[in-house]
């Protein structure tokens, strides 16, 4: 079995530890994928194992049977490969999987009341459904959906309407800390609590949304260079600040933070935010796609200025000033708040989007027929005197193509944070700091800036594009 496909089955299956103790050498399925085998080396004794899985009562791939103590790779997949033929035999496939800790009923984000109409709908949301274009994007769903355990009873009906975005985004950070390898729990605040051997840390999750009244409602439409660096430098910055000093700022009817409540109090507390203010469509981008460049400045409180010096590049960070739109002001520097030194980090991703379900759908095999799916974008430049980054144009789906949930987080280690969070927390992803009065930034290579993802669907010998 494809390690893609893998993955996505039992994205809420493996535990932090697991990981840590063992490496998966090999994956296995029965033909129409009703049990999953794993074939494993445990680290700690240098034999070998397989893992049997098979849905729970609620559709949870989980662990139902598993052999340890094998001294040769090759025997363990025999071995597993057997037991999956045995599990063939004995067709009871239900009984395989009951765990007998499974609920009443799973979360299903995809599952529409019948009292619903079209207007109850989020139209991001009646896409989904009704797209075969989307076919990838529900397929995860499908998968993760039974894994969610939120304690809002109003999950599921807010992502199909008005809380299409916040949702959607809260999914996609779950499915990204799984994925890094943590234990998640969902509190009723914050959003997460994330564990691994010696690392916690608690998660709340906000968007930047339209604002509907206020100086803000008015959004520019920027046209120019010169407009574009106005919007950024001073309409950006306020729309953030919004969605995270109104986090910074709440307190519960017992006066807590969320840094207070329960399993958050000691540990690292971060916000997670994504800008959704401006969705797209129609061929437009999303604001997501350009606007991730005024967070680093308004956390900060710094601008970054840049030269050429005999091909050398130099930058040097500058105290910024406020930020200014119309009558309303604000200052910069969001870690220089008073209270948000309890904030240890801010996390943020570009990408938390229906077009990234679609494409780690297609990466897991979930590729519809007629449709091809194309990315186009730009990537980190490893130059490091380059001061534009790479474009690139890929076809998604190819058996070569690569993509993981976490690409494209990035962490904004607050530098007065109470409770810093563990610089080895995040290894692998993009990480900011402030540093002797300097940008700090560790970016792996080929990191993803921006994309936008291109849905091509034949249509009578015809191709019909949809950008998203």
């Amino acid at each position: 079995m494809k390690r893609a496909r893998f993955d996505l089955f039992a994205l809420g299956a493996r535990r932090a530890l697991a990981r840590l103790m063992s490496i998966e050498l090999s994956h296995w399925s029965d033909h129409d994928e009703r049990v999953l085998g794993l074939v494993f080396l445990d680290t700690t004794d240098q034999d070998f194992g397989w893992i049997l899985m098979a849905r729970d009562k609620i559709g949870r791939f989980r662990c139902v049977d598993v052999e340890t103590s094998i001294d040769n790779e090759a025997v363990a997949v025999q071995r597993v490969r057997e037991r999956i033929a045995v599990a063939i035999d004995d067709s009871d496939f239900l009984a395989l999987g009951d765990q007998e800790d499974e609920t009443n009923y799973p979360t299903d984000v995809l599952a529409v009341p019948t009292n619903a109409t079209p207007k109850d709908l989020h139209p991001h949301f009646r896409v989904l459904i009704d797209s075969p274009g989307r076919h990838p994007s529900r397929s995860v769903f499908k998968e993760i959906s039974p894994w969610l355990a939120p304690t809002d009873p109003h999950f599921v009906k807010e992502f199909q309407g008005k809380g299409f975005d916040q949702r959607l985004w809260e999914m996609f950070l779950w499915a990204a800390f799984r994925e890094l390898g943590f234990d998640i729990s969902q509190p009723e605040a914050p959003d997460f609590t994330c564990e691994a051997p010696g690392i916690a840390f608690t998660v709340e999750a906000t968007t930047v949304s339209p604002s509907e009244d206020g100086v803000l409602a008015d959004r520019p439409d920027p046209k120019t260079p010169e407009e574009m660096r106005d919007f950024l430098e001073h309409y950006m910055p306020m729309k953030f600040g919004s969605s995270l000093t109104s986090k910074l700022n709440k307190k519960d009817k017992d006066g807590r933070s969320y840094w207070e409540r329960g399993d958050a109090a000691g540990k690292p507390f971060l916000l997670a935010v994504a800008d959704f203010h401006v969705t797209g469509g129609d061929g437009e981008p999303g604001s997501m796609t350009y606007t991730a460049s005024a967070l680093w400045p308004y956390l900060y409180g710094h601008r970054i200025e840049w030269e050429l010096l005999d091909g050398e590049l130099l930058t040097r960070a500058i105290k910024g000033g406020n930020h200014v739109f119309k009558e309303k002001v604000i200052e910069t520097g969001f870690f220089d708040l008073p209270g948000a030194e309890n904030i240890a980090a801010v996390v943020f991703s570009n990408a938390g989007t229906l077009a990234k379900f679609d494409r780690m759908g297609i990466a897991a095999g979930f590729m519809p027929e007629a449709h091809k799916y194309y990315r186009m974008g730009t990537r980190l430049n490893p130059d490091p005197n380059a001061v534009h980054p790479l474009p690139f144009f890929e076809e998604i789906g190819r058996d070569d193509y690569v993509e993981y949930w976490s690409d494209e987080l990035q962490i904004f280690h607050n530098p007065n944070a109470k409770i810093p969070l563990s610089e080895t927390a995040f290894d692998g992803i993009t990480q900011h700091y402030f540093r002797d009065g300097q940008q700090v930034t560790l970016t792996p290579e080929g990191t993803v800036l921006a994309s936008r993802t291109q849905i091509t669907h034949l249509v009578g010998g015809e191709e019909e594009r949809v950008v998203v």
